[in-house]
């Protein structure tokens, strides 16, 4: 069985000290796939953003807020674990400046200069060594190409591609992409359901029993 690093849950970077950028990430597909991993015998340690759901009891959870938070937590957990799945959705953003105090409303339009931040599944890709890493890329044009290259670029063994549709929902529908190219399966349904899925293919394909 192995030690399974999740990354779950949005991020959040903040413009001032009350409003932040940040996406609809619910947490539940990362809650999900905790509970099969843990139902499969796995021990599992969760990094996650803010979320409003409660995870297993029986795996270890570390908060964050940032991204970059979540890319120093996620790291050193990494280290000891076996395997990566990177169902987190970061924020990919973050303003160059962050204000000290409430930005006060002026009538005018406000003008954000925002700067990328790091990425996380692809810097713990770079550094696996004889670790596995399973990403998730969420894509609204040209899915599977984009899919694919984010799957080359990120150093993962498996890519789990879905659309926006997946954002804060119930159900999920996914395709799990090799690095090959090929689709290892389409998967439909309920979140807790599709995660059963694809830890038995994570299992199958990537852990050493």
């Amino acid at each position: 069985m192995a030690r399974i690093l999740l990354t779950s849950g949005p991020t959040r970077q903040y413009i001032d000290p009350v409003r932040y950028l940040t996406n609809a990430s619910s947490g539940r597909m990362g809650c999900s796939l905790a509970e099969a991993a843990l139902a499969a015998g796995h021990e599992v340690v969760i990094v996650s953003g803010p979320v409003s759901i409660t995870y297993p009891s029986q795996a270890t959870v570390h908060w964050v807020d940032t991204t970059d938070e979540m890319l120093a937590a996620a790291r050193e957990q990494f280290e000891h674990c076996e395997g990566l799945i990177g169902v987190a959705a970061p924020c990919d953003y973050r303003p160059e400046f962050v204000l000290g105090q409430k930005i006060a409303k002026t009538g005018q339009p406000l003008v954000l200069q925002l700067i990328e931040t790091p990425d996380v599944v692809a810097t713990l890709g770079a550094e696996k060594k004889d670790r596995w890493v399973v990403g998730f890329a969420l894509e609204t044009e040209d899915r599977r190409f984009r899919a694919l290259t984010k799957l080359e670029k990120k150093s993962c063994d498996l890519m789990i591609l879905n659309g926006p549709e997946a954002m804060n929902s119930e159900g999920n529908h996914v395709e799990v992409l090799a690095k090959d190219g090929s689709v290892v399966a389409t998967l439909k349904g309920s979140k807790p359901e599709v995660a059963v899925q694809i830890m038995q293919i994570v299992g199958q394909r990537l852990i050493q029993t």
